[in-house]
């Protein structure tokens, strides 16, 4: 297990080193970022000079990947064009969305798996089709659609929650986190739901059967186990797409999160917060892998890691 850890850990060196470069070069050909910074007027030449020396962006673009990197490992992610450090945005923005991701992943795993596991015992009946075309209309309604239409019935015009986020609370992100994980929900639901149905009809399962042991030790020992493995690989890869995703659902609800953050660095073309916030959102989707991974040899027995 050991061994496979290192190993793991020194494979996501050069996908983290990739993964960076490739949006610090994405970033850098968004358009000149100085050109924002004098509003509607141009800047005269020696003012864009001086703000290029200032941010270091007259120099090339690999020199500065190298000294951004180099800043990185020492807990630096820069300064906004705006003079505030991209560390102090960070600290206010990723603990919202982080509470607003696991408000999301609990919404995946409870609703998603408890849904799965029902129709993939009763497969073909009538609460097997009723759910899988509510997740067909779910997956197919966009999610700033089914946002807006949460937030004006149950905000507005029920008033059961507030428009929008204040403080960013877990009570005030169930809603924005049941709209933030609805796609993903559906998936989870249809993917259980295969699974399930595919290893009921395994050798191990039947021999269980026969063995006499209980129907509930059968489903839960036995056949829930080895088919939630695709469920954990595609939950976990999906933590990363959740925070990096949250833009639409954080401007619907108002929430200064990652997503909000992401918008406005876009939007103004802020290149050092957003490289420094895709960073650590790198980081996060490598570290879920890894604990992906790990869960594979706890949930299928016969997976192990030499």
């Amino acid at each position: 297990m050991g061994r496979h850890v290192l190993r793991r850990l020194l494979q996501m060196i050069p996908v983290f080193v990739g993964a960076t470069l490739l949006i610090f070069l994405m970033v850098n050909v968004m358009g000149d970022p100085v050109a924002g910074l004098c509003g509607e007027r141009a800047c005269d030449p020696a003012t864009a000079a001086q703000l290029r020396r200032e941010f270091g962006l007259d120099q090339p673009v690999w020199r500065q990947y190298l000294t951004y990197m180099g800043k990185v490992f020492t807990g630096d992610f820069g300064t906004a064009f705006n003079g505030q450090p991209v560390t102090e945005l960070m600290a206010t923005a990723f603990p919202v969305t982080v509470r607003l991701t696991v408000v999301a992943v609990l919404f995946e795993v409870v609703v998603g798996v408890t849904l799965g596991v029902v129709t993939g015992l009763r497969r073909g009946r009538p609460v097997d089709t009723a759910v899988l075309l509510a997740t067909l209309v779910v997956i197919s309604v966009p999610t700033f659609v089914t946002g807006l239409l949460l937030q004006l019935l149950l905000g507005i015009k029920w008033q059961w929650i507030r428009p929008s986020v204040r403080a960013g609370g877990f009570d005030e992100l169930i809603v924005p986190g049941l709209v933030l994980a609805s796609v993903s929900l559906a998936y989870v639901t249809r993917l259980t739901r295969t699974s399930l149905a595919e290893n009921r009809r395994s050798d191990y399962v039947r021999t269980a059967v026969a063995k006499g042991l209980p129907r509930r030790r059968v489903v839960t020992r036995h056949l829930l186990r080895n088919s939630l493995i695709p469920v954990v690989t595609f939950i976990g890869t999906d933590i990363g797409a959740l925070m990096g995703g949250a833009i639409v659902t954080e401007r619907i609800f108002n929430i200064h999160g990652v997503g909000y953050q992401l918008y406005q660095g876009i939007l103004r073309q802020n290149s050092q917060t957003v490289v420094g916030f895709v960073t650590v959102l790198v980081l996060v989707f490598l570290v879920a892998n890894l604990l992906v991974d790990l869960l594979y040899a706890v949930l299928d027995p016969r997976i192990r890691h030499a």
